[in-house]
């Protein structure tokens, strides 16, 4: 960058900082800005008023993370906020509270998607939110004793359960007689939920009056092992373990992102290419699975949709393996770059790819003959599952969930990264709102992966040999310096995907904090169903597209 395009950023971040000034005004406490985004430090009273002035005068409408952490003299909440509109104007907004009294006012009057982050904040750390709406565990089982973020939780101390709490947690199906509602489980063992998730329901005759989703049965402890994980090799093989079904390398990205942020450590051009070329086979081997099961849940269509998606899948899957060496687990992308260079000989892998795109419109139509145009599938998707652009937003959905709802909102485009400003391609959007929106946007999305990938290709076969750099020169221990923080985020399969990393000054975070696109999508099940019925409950789940490893974490 020019050094008078360098004044021109400085400049046009100075007068955001004032603007922001300006509408927090004397509420405002201190600064603790981050790499990424001014930081407002704000009383825990002060809140609701600062959120709502910062949604509604400043236009900070996406409330994109919720972080909480414990330091030695106290806790904090991190608010993270940017615009739909323009996702690289950014504001943190940095709660603390006492360790004594760790109460802070919540923000979900304010955005709904903070519900869910908030009663996770409280789960894993214990921060209480004063007018949280419904306050309890969220990940843990509500018999579980102390909080494992928290500086003072004992790991070895065992979980005594009082027999009274010893009940199943799953409630049995009943019917209410004064209300004549019926309580029916749907999962945690079901195909349809795809994952270990539960959903609470109530029935009104065959009408949805309440839902809810349980999830939580698949948490791992990610974040805490990361935390654990040195920044330079441990961490990178985990991100493949959240959404483990076909976004390794969009999940690798995401880490990468934040820590070379974190590290001020520029990728090499050639890899970026690399890069972009195998999160976008990623992309495609996603919606392709998301495709195939969608068509499972809504019509038991096995034989040929279900099997179809997979024969083109394993194709996607054998090129990401030819590139990687592995077919999930990919492990691929390192701090500063990727492990290697394409396989060789190149030209096979080439061939290989550019005959599978070569085939894929003729597969697409094919998909449209099968699907799009069956007249079950279209009585069972469209005008189900309805989720308005505003709710989704208020609820922080993003990817195709979003961009079904007519939200143009896309981090390749709006926040660019990787190789994607120098390529030609199209953000898909659909204004239908509804189960069909989001499952023709998975469909148009998968051409214009394709799209990229051609032009990574052309670009690495031309690459002069000299210059086919795969990574910077990173250090051999990375200690960014101490009290740094940044989030990052990348645009996955499922939507945004983030990563808030606080440095202490050693080669471990101090806090390392998953923003999931499936934990906030699937957050808004319920608007999406009540009113409706269980075969669109079914339809309206799969259509969110969800891993429960991502979710739990």
């Amino acid at each position: 960058m020019s050094t008078g395009a360098e004044a021109d950023v400085e400049a046009d971040a100075d007068l955001v900082h004032d603007e922001l000034e300006g509408v927090i005004g004397d509420r405002a406490l201190a600064r603790d800005d981050h790499v990424n985004a001014p930081g407002f430090v704000v009383n825990p009273d002060d809140v609701q008023d600062v959120l709502v002035d910062l949604r509604d005068e400043a236009g900070y409408d996406h409330c994109s993370c919720v972080t909480a952490q414990q330091y030695d003299d106290r806790f904090e909440t991190i608010y993270h906020l940017k615009k739909y509109a323009d996702p690289t104007d950014e504001v943190s907004i940095v709660v603390p509270t006492s360790l004594s009294e760790p109460v802070s006012q919540s923000a979900e009057p304010v955005y709904r998607t903070a519900d869910w982050h908030e009663r996770e904040a409280y789960d894993l750390v214990g921060i209480e939110y004063e007018g949280h709406p419904d306050l309890r565990r969220i990940l843990l089982p509500e018999t579980w004793q102390g909080h494992p973020l928290s500086a003072d939780y004992d790991q070895e101390k065992p979980q005594i359960v009082t027999l009274s709490e010893h009940a199943n947690p799953l409630e049995p199906d009943h019917r209410d007689p004064e209300s004549d509602t019926m309580f029916l489980n749907v999962g945690p063992h079901h195909p349809a939920t795809h994952g270990v998730l539960h959903v609470k329901t109530v029935l009104d005759g065959e009408t949805i009056a309440d839902l809810e989703p349980d999830i939580g049965y698949l948490h791992r402890c990610e974040e805490q092992m990361c935390q654990q994980g040195t920044y330079r090799h441990q961490i990178m093989p985990y991100p493949d373990r959240w959404d483990y079904v076909s976004s390794g390398l969009l999940n690798e990205w995401a880490y990468a992102r934040a820590i070379e942020d974190l590290a001020d450590i520029e990728v090499p051009e050639y890899a970026q290419v690399i890069r972009t070329l195998g999160a976008e086979l990623c992309r495609i081997a996603s919606h392709m699975l998301a495709l195939g099961t969608f068509a499972l849940d809504v019509y038991g269509e096995f034989t040929a949709t279900f099997m179809y998606t997979f024969r083109d899948r394993e194709i996607v899957q054998d090129l990401l393996e030819d590139l990687t060496g592995q077919r999930m687990m990919f492990n691929y992308f390192r701090v500063g770059g990727v492990a290697w260079d394409l396989p060789e000989p190149r030209e096979e892998f080439f061939e290989q790819a550019r005959d599978f795109l070569d085939e894929l419109p003729a597969k697409v139509a094919e998909y449209n003959d099968l699907i799009t145009t069956n007249e079950i599938f279209q009585t069972r998707c469209i005008d189900t599952g309805v989720l308005e652009p505003d709710v989704a937003k208020d609820y922080g959905c993003t990817g195709p969930v979003a961009r079904g709802s007519g939200v143009d909102y896309d981090l390749r485009r709006d926040d660019p990264y990787g190789y994607y400003e120098s390529l030609e391609w199209d953000v898909v959007t659909r204004d239908g709102c509804d189960n069909y929106a989001r499952v023709l946007c998975r469909m148009e999305e998968v051409e214009e992966s394709a799209k990229i990938v051609e032009q990574c290709l052309d670009l690495l076969e031309d690459w002069p040999e000299d210059d086919r750099e795969i990574q910077a020169n990173v250090p051999r221990t990375l200690k960014p310096d101490a009290d740094a923080e940044t989030y990052r985020a990348v645009e996955a399969a499922k939507g945004e995907l983030g990563i808030y990393i606080r440095s202490d000054g050693t080669d471990k975070p101090a806090r390392f904090k998953i923003r999931s696109p499936c934990f906030s999508n699937l957050s808004a099940l319920a608007e999406m169903s009540e009113g409706e019925y269980i075969p669109d409950l079914i339809a309206s789940l799969g259509s969110l597209d969800i891993v429960l490893g991502e979710v739990d974490r």
